[in-house]
């Protein structure tokens, strides 16, 4: 009897194998399909279409020609960093037309960009360019406004999205540019200048000339000057004209640079801002009128908008479209009185919705905005004086089945413990969360007995149609027990939270210097058994702080976390002695590693980090300690580090026997411009090849 025929994935047709490989985003796993076979190779190649190049400059010459499907190309990371793409050594136009010939299909580009240099001979060889990202952290050349941008509105005719987020440049630089090519500026639907480097932001009439030169804009990005003490504010004129201009947003985000600023806001601080917005209610309906096509929408101002409800009711029905909201320093924005829905309760298709610093919002504005908003999936609050935990344990407890990204900080009334127990109803649920690490008073409001309880049947009397319509008749009351430091929440009488954090994959924490992280465990967090990811933001200045009186930070507390696997530990907002402290001080050094200590005991694949900084001397290099520390991680691949450091400290890393890529990024404001001792090229270069001239076991 013959054996029955035998296939194998081989035999599968060209086509539905490419379809195969292509829907395959992770860029190791496609490397990995690419090993099996010539023909799985080839078939990977033709279909990759984005790829982030983390060559070397000077071996531009071995750049790979395989991938000529590639539509994304990513040039920002080329090393050094920061150092540019065509030297003086080099010939630009034998580079340039290299590089073209090696990704012919390149629409969409983002590049280190230095100099004009570069766009004048990039922005030539891809004239079908439909996106661009510059970045430079560097400052600016004394050139004339618009001139850095010029070679490339000139010689890309087809652009439409330009994002210059991380581009340090003026904020002059960009209306004269669009103003002398209005045929391509015409074209444009995408703008992102968020950008930190301004330190004032837009004024009025420059928002003026880029919603005119742009009517076809469906998505801006932009930093602005709303303060009122300056000249060229941002008021109500202005963004009227903006929204007229610019029909057509789909998604807007207007934020005062004080508002972008790195600093936490002090939870002690007063409720309203010294003086209020130029912001009228009239002016927001308009806008709100005018811009009826918007999906995603951010505010943040730096000074008081009083009475926003009634500005913010007319959302639900002017923008039909809305699903994410972020406002900052809106005040009145859920008055709650009664049982009536008010403010933004009422925009009852919100899915995201993010409130920064609104003075007058409390417990019962939160239970308001949950019977409102029941499609909340994501919900910020940050800042905000008068809600407390129980407020937010009951939004939390309404929308159990929809919330899974939570963030509390900077809330005068919320610690660790507190933070924790507010959002226990969706323990079983939430993906994502932040709360800063706060342990003082850390039992007292657990303590409190006292919740809320309430019953949907009755509020949902005056609740929108569709709250009517999805709401199920169910009783809700949470209750605590401070005994055993459980939680729980009834719904009809069946207890179904538990200890255990399961859904859990990112975690974000701030935290002051000199506080330790190892209460963590102890607030509410001892069991996650899927988290993969946590962001660890340390700020503060140490300068005037006794050498703390443990040796470690407390990271090894994570290891409590099976699946952790990647790291971001951010200290570049923590303030120190770069070089020799005063006597009876600590340098930055020794906090390094305080900080670090303890990192061994953790099985990360991937590790950014955000060196410590001295701001009177502008560094941020990496310590002895900091690179002893580093060295000991013997489960790393991936290294990024967010400053400078010494060739003998680089020289550690090539000893981590699983490391394939280590990045040194000077990606901060103002970046060294001098060739330093930290970032000598050479020396970098001796780096590379000393890394990737090892074997590699896998």
């Amino acid at each position: 009897m013959a054996e029955p025929p035998t296939t194998h994935i081989h035999d599968l047709p060209d086509v539905i194998l490419s379809t195969i490989l292509a829907a395959i985003s992770s860029t190791r796993s496609r490397n990995t399909a690419a090993l099996v076979c010539r023909k799985w190779r080839q078939v990977e190649r033709t279909t990759r279409t984005s790829l982030t190049l983390r060559g070397k400059v000077r071996d531009l010459c071995h750049i790979p020609t395989c991938f000529r499907s590639v539509t994304n190309l990513d040039l920002s990371l080329l090393s050094p960093y920061g150092h540019g793409l065509l030297s003086p050594s080099s010939d630009p136009s034998l580079i340039s037309q290299l590089l073209y010939r090696s990704f012919p299909s390149v629409t969409s580009l983002a590049i280190y960009a230095r100099t004009p240099l570069i766009l004048q001979y990039l922005a030539r060889q891809w004239p079908s360019l439909t996106h661009v990202k510059l970045v430079r952290w560097h400052q600016r050349s004394q050139s004339p406004p618009g001139s850095d941008l010029e070679p490339l509105i000139i010689n890309s005719h087809s652009l439409s999205s330009l994002d210059l987020s991380e581009f340090y440049c003026w904020t002059e630089d960009l209306p004269p540019a669009l103003e002398s090519h209005p045929s391509v500026s015409y074209n444009f639907t995408r703008l992102n200048l968020l950008n930190l480097s301004f330190s004032e932001g837009f004024k009025s009439h420059e928002l003026r000339s880029i919603s005119a030169s742009c009517p076809n804009l469906k998505e801006f990005l932009a930093a602005c000057m709303f303060n009122p003490s300056y000249i060229g504010f941002v008021g109500d004129e202005a963004l009227i004209d903006f929204s007229k201009n610019c029909p057509k947003l789909s998604l807007l985000h207007l934020a005062d640079t004080a508002s972008l600023s790195n600093g936490p806001d002090d939870p002690e601080d007063e409720d309203f801002s010294f003086e209020d917005s130029r912001i009228s209610r009239a002016a927001l309906i308009e806008v709100f009128t005018n811009l009826s096509l918007l999906e995603e929408l951010a505010l943040e101002f730096c000074k008081n908008v009083r009475d926003s409800g009634l500005a913010l009711e007319v959302l639900n029905s002017k923008c039909p479209k809305l699903k994410s909201l972020k406002l900052g320093q809106f005040h009145g924005i859920c008055l709650a009185v009664g049982s009536q829905l008010d403010g933004i309760a009422i925009c009852s298709r919100l899915e995201s919705l993010s409130i920064k610093n609104s003075a007058d919002l409390n417990d019962m504005g939160l239970i308001g905005i949950a019977r409102g908003c029941s499609k909340l999936a994501k919900f910020e609050v940050v800042g905000c004086k008068k809600i407390t935990w129980k407020g937010l344990r009951t939004l939390c407890s309404i929308l159990h089945r929809t919330l899974i990204d939570v963030k509390i900080s900077c809330c005068k009334n919320f610690n660790s413990s507190s933070s924790l127990q507010a959002v226990s109803p969706i323990s079983d649920r939430i993906q994502r969360l932040h709360i800063d690490c706060v342990w003082n008073d850390s039992t007292k409001q657990i303590e409190d007995r006292e919740v809320y309880g309430f019953d949907l049947n009755k509020l949902a009397e005056n609740s929108t149609d569709y709250e009517k319509s999805k709401q199920k008749k169910l009783k809700y009351s949470v209750d605590m027990d401070s005994d055993s430091g459980c939680s729980y929440m009834n719904s009809n009488g069946n207890a179904f939270w538990s200890r255990t954090w399961e859904q859990l994959k990112y975690l974000s924490l701030w935290i002051a210097v000199g506080e330790l992280l190892t209460p963590l465990a102890k607030a509410g967090l001892e069991d996650c058994p899927n988290l993969e990811e946590i962001s660890i933001k340390v700020e503060g200045d140490c300068r005037e702080r006794p050498k703390p009186l443990q040796h470690a930070f407390g990271l090894s507390s994570l290891a409590r976390y099976p699946l952790l696997s990647k790291m971001q530990l951010d200290c570049g907002d923590t303030i120190g002695y770069a070089l020799t402290a005063p006597s009876g001080l600590t340098d930055l050094s020794s906090w390094e590693r305080f900080y670090l200590c303890g990192i061994t005991s953790l099985n990360l694949n991937e590790l950014d980090y955000w060196l410590p900084q001295d701001r009177d001397v502008n560094q941020r290099g990496l310590s002895l300690p900091g690179a002893a520390w580093l060295q000991q991680c013997v489960t790393l691949r991936k290294l990024v580090i967010h400053g400078t450091a010494h060739e003998h400290f680089l020289m550690f890393f090539p000893h981590v026997p699983n490391l394939r890529d280590v990045q040194l990024r000077e990606d901060y404001y103002p970046a060294p411009e001098n060739d330093t001792t930290e970032m000598r090229i050479d020396s970098y270069s001796r780096f590379e090849d000393a890394l990737n001239g090892r074997p590699i076991p896998d």
